[in-house]
């Protein structure tokens, strides 16, 4: 009974993780998709909103989850070899990476939200339809998208305190490994985000 209720299913784990990450796809590719019918009919409002959004942010904001990306994989496999201290080093790194994108798109918003580009505002709402498509979908994406990195950085600092309370070791790992290919997730669905709305042409 006590083996019972000790048994773990790593390949179980990974399938629940997959099938999680399938379905946070389906919801991204039907945002992008809504994206994609509204560019085909309003392609010059569109393109005037992306002039408007912060290519320094977008950059900086891209080049932050690419690089904590491939430290939360570092992480797996010094977990893996043993390197606990290196594990939480490159998880806490991920973690901090995490909180400044949010604290670049915190200013990002707040620059827009000054200058009276936000949902139904009065700025906003004197513009034409296209326009007013593009940043309700903007807020919508990065927010949504906003939410899962806060999401994601919570669950890396919880498994960041598993791995130092050794729960979360070189012989049992899923549990990193599962974050990891959450985190991947924000990370994929952002270099979908940044072309679409910052590099539109």
């Amino acid at each position: 009974m006590n083996e019972a209720a000790h048994h773990k299913d790593p390949t179980g784990d990974r399938f629940g993780m997959w099938l999680f990450l399938f379905t946070e796809l389906l919801l991204f590719g039907g945002l992008f998709i809504l994206y994609s019918v509204y560019l085909a009919r309003y392609p010059e409002e569109f393109v005037r909103g992306g002039e408007e959004l912060n290519l320094v942010f977008g950059t900086v904001n891209t080049v932050i989850l690419l690089t904590s990306s491939l430290a939360v994989a570092m992480s797996v496999t010094a977990l893996q070899r043993g390197k606990i201290r290196l594990t939480l080093w490159l998880l806490a790194s991920t973690i901090a990476s995490a909180l400044i994108f949010l604290v670049n798109k915190y200013f990002e918003w707040s620059a827009k939200i000054h200058h009276g580009i936000y949902p139904n505002s009065p700025e906003l709402t004197a513009r034409s339809s296209g326009e007013n498509l593009f940043f309700g979908l903007y807020y919508l994406t990065t927010g949504l998208h906003g939410l899962h990195v806060l999401l994601g950085g919570a669950l890396l600092t919880w498994v960041f305190f598993l791995v130092r309370k050794g729960k979360v070791n070189p012989d049992d790992f899923v549990t990193l490994e599962n974050a990891g290919l959450y985190w991947h997730l924000v990370d994929l669905v952002w270099i979908f985000v940044f072309p679409l709305y910052y590099l539109i042409l």
